[in-house]
């Protein structure tokens, strides 16, 4: 074993040394007193200097309350402050404030640290001990008995240790103040578990606050002059900038320089051949950072890399930077897709894991899995920096990979996740705004319509309109009319603009892709038997009820045959076929098919599918217009609980319950309790569907039936007056929702008292 030169094991003297990173040897040290009468220091000394202020800096309170909080509670025994965070948080800014500060409070000592490397640490200690005179020569020398000095004297000083890249090297070099009287404030990058303990404590600095990202954006602007160029999107930049300091600072210069609006700027900003170079020039480093905005953001890439023992630092970046910043589940890496992108032969989920908590420990990401599930997130503007330098050989095999690990962690059904599901529909649009081509081939990747009927089965409409109108575009110019995934996805989003109720617009197309798909691939092909059931669907809320029963009648007997009796596709035709019954008015019918589906959804499915609990939901209905009150109210019962229990009080279907229990309430003669009910779930529906959907149009008609069966006669009328006035406008004045709720107005207005 070789000895370093003055080690212990080459002769040298063990006074001074300690065993372990935060550990303390105090000995007694008898040192020759320099020649000569020594200089009186000339207080207060600053060493360093400490870094000016940005224009327009932010004081942060909330932080520096933080910070001082932190060190209050160490009482005489020193606390380091460690403030980690990602590059352009600020973390030096705010250190330098507090030097500031400390210098303006009348601190003995405020010394400043470039903390890099070891060796600039000493130099400035030892410039240290000279300022104090109690240097003797040797640079080490001198630095070891500044700390000494630092450990016992009486004297507030406070040493700031700025960007601490290996904590290993600096063991030996933090100060301690064995009188209280000191403190040191250190800056990294590192989220390492070796920057804690031994007394530190460490603050994560995070990007402004919008608050603070605007108030500097005015500041700046107004201190040249050129508050104008502050417009109605300073607030959008500020969050496409990520609220990120150094990003701000760069980007309010370019705006001067340029004198470019908020609303210009975010506009070049956000054009995807803008790079993060051209938006973000050097030019526009007006206070003096000396590095360009990417090398600044992807600093400790290096670093990382040279630590990582797996070789996936790299790659697994990349494929962080090609999803939703905000993040995405840590599940993801064990799903084999991404495991077999970091290695040809197949990572393991601990390499995976090993891999991002050092990509962490760099800040680089955010790697904790207690923010599931949004475990792995990345600043957006490092993410954009990261993109840019992926090389256009390598994206198609990353984006394909990220998008079959989406699909293959995607549960199915997803309503029982809504937040989970959320995130991966983020996800994926995610993938798909950044390398959207790479999901494209002879067809669009299946993650594309994963996202769609995620959507549509949240019952979130609007959306989900939108998403299948965007697809179906994109289908038809990349594929063409007559592809079957075209007429695929244009069979999606006519259920969608039947769910939003734009009934005649989602019937006209389903016709026309049925004529389509019996053209290209005949009657009883899988696509054509989902289109007859979706258009049979829309032909029921125009009215058609005996017409959906021979339609739904004939599907059920295809898809026994096509598919066989017990197949998903033929339990949910006999599924339509029992509400069809009940549309109808033949209620026994209905029961005895629904009950049977029921059955099977149970056997096949699980009692508790969404499936099932929607068939189970649907018997209610069909207990109700059969008669069968006391079954129908046990039943519900049980729906409603479940509902809650797994799918959450805002699932459509949820909404759909809840409004069933206040029909059941008012039935029995709580109306009372009927109207709060329907009130609550108008509500939900409003901020889930909008204003005018039909299932809200027809809950707050509902509201007006219970206020007049509480006696609230003259509100039922105006509620209704309006309920139907909306009705008619979306629906039509010969819709059965519109005629029945005027028939109901006309009623009530006929039997209110008085001028009405």
């Amino acid at each position: 074993m070789s000895v370093g030169r003055g080690g212990v094991g080459a002769g040298g003297s063990i006074e001074g040394s300690a065993l372990g990173e935060n550990s303390r040897v105090a000995n007694i040290h008898f040192h020759e007193a320099p020649a000569g009468p020594a200089a009186a220091v000339a207080w207060p000394v600053e060493i360093g200097p400490v870094p000016a202020l940005a224009s327009a800096f932010q004081p942060r309170r909330e932080l520096r309350e933080r910070v001082e909080g932190a060190r209050a509670k160490g009482g005489t025994v020193v606390l380091t402050q460690v403030l980690s965070g990602g590059g352009g948080v600020g973390k030096t800014q705010l250190a330098a404030a507090c030097a500031s500060e400390a210098v303006a409070e009348g601190y003995d000592l405020v010394v400043w640290a470039a903390a890099t490397e070891a060796q600039q640490v000493i130099t400035q200690y030892a410039q240290a001990a000279a300022r104090l005179g109690i240097a003797g020569g040797d640079p080490e020398a001198d630095a070891r008995l500044f700390l000494e000095w630092l450990a016992t004297t009486s004297r507030r000083w406070l040493v700031v240790l700025d960007d601490v890249t290996d904590p290993a090297v600096l063991t030996s070099w933090w100060p301690a103040s064995r009188t209280g009287s000191g403190w040191v404030l250190a800056t990294t990058r590192l989220k390492d578990a070796r920057m804690t303990g031994g007394g530190r404590t460490r603050i994560d600095i995070d990007v402004y606050t919008p608050e603070e990202a605007h108030a500097f954006m005015e500041a700046r602007l107004a201190g040249e002059g050129m508050g104008h160029l502050l417009d109605a999107h300073a607030a959008e930049l500020a969050s496409a900038l990520g609220h990120l300091p150094l990003a701000l600072s760069h980007a309010t210069a370019y705006m001067i320089n340029e004198e470019l609006t908020c609303t210009a700027y975010l506009a070049l900003f956000t054009d995807h051949r803008t790079s993060l170079e051209q938006a973000l020039p050097e030019s526009a480093d007006t206070e003096g950072y000396g590095r360009q905005i990417t090398t600044t953001l992807l600093l400790s890439l290096e670093a990382a890399r040279a630590a990582d023992t797996t070789g996936f630092a790299t790659t697994a970046l990349r494929l962080v930077a090609l999803l939703d910043p905000a993040g995405h589940p840590h599940a993801l890496w064990s799903a084999p897709a991404l495991l077999n992108c970091l290695a040809p032969e197949g990572a393991s989920p601990a390499q995976a894991h090993k891999t991002l908590r050092l990509l962490h420990r760099y800040a680089l990401i955010t790697c904790d899995t207690r923010s599931e599930p949004r475990a792995v997130r990345i600043h957006a503007l490092t993410a954009r920096a990261v993109r840019e330098g992926i090389p256009q050989a390598r994206l198609p095999a990353l984006v394909t990979a990220a998008a079959d690990a989406l699909m293959e962690i995607w549960p199915n059904p997803d309503e029982f996740h809504p937040d989970f599901a959320a995130t991966l529909r983020a996800n994926t649009d995610a993938l798909a705004a950044h390398a959207s081509d790479c999901l494209w081939d002879s067809q669009a990747h299946p993650v594309l319509g994963r996202a769609g009927d995620s959507l549509s089965n949240a019952g979130l409409v609007a959306p989900a309109l939108a998403y299948w109108q965007r697809l179906a575009a994109e289908c038809e110019r990349r594929l063409g009319h007559e592809h079957l995934q075209t007429l695929t996805v244009r069979s999606s989003l006519a259920s969608a603009c039947a769910n939003a109720w734009r009934v005649q617009e989602a019937v006209g197309l389903q016709e026309r892709v049925l004529a389509d798909c019996q053209r290209l691939v005949g009657d009883m092909h899988p696509l054509t038997l989902g289109v007859r059931n979706n258009l049979a669907i829309s032909y029921g809320k125009t009215g058609r009820a005996e017409e959906v029963v021979g339609l739904f009648e004939r599907l059920v007997t295809d898809c026994e045959r096509q598919f066989g009796e017990e197949h998903v596709h033929t339990l949910t035709a006999r599924h339509n076929l029992a509400t069809s019954y009940r549309e109808a008015g033949r209620a026994w019918e209905a029961v005895s098919l629904q009950r049977r589906v029921i059955a099977d959804s149970e056997r096949l499915l699980g009692a508790e599918h969404p499936d099932t609990m929607d068939a189970r939901h649907n018997l209610v209905h069909c207990y109700w217009q059969a008669g069968l009150v006391e079954e129908a109210a046990k039943l519900l019962a049980h729906v409603s609980s479940d509902c809650e229990r797994l799918l959450g009080g805002e699932h459509p279907q949820s909404l759909s319950v809840r409004t069933n229990v206040a029909y059941y309430c008012w039935q029995i003669g709580l109306v009372e309790e009927a109207a709060e009910l329907l009130e609550q779930v108008v509500a939900d529906r409003e901020r889930r569907m909008g204003p005018d959907h039909p299932e809200t149009l027809t809950a707050r008609a509902n509201i007006a039936v219970a206020y007049w069966r509480a006696g609230r006669r003259a509100e039922a009328v105006t509620l209704l007056r309006r309920a139907v006035a909306d009705l008619d406008r979306v629906l039509g004045s010969g819709h059965s929702d519109t005629v029945g709720a005027r028939s109901t107005l006309a009623r009530y207005e006929r039997e209110l008292p008085g001028d009405h």
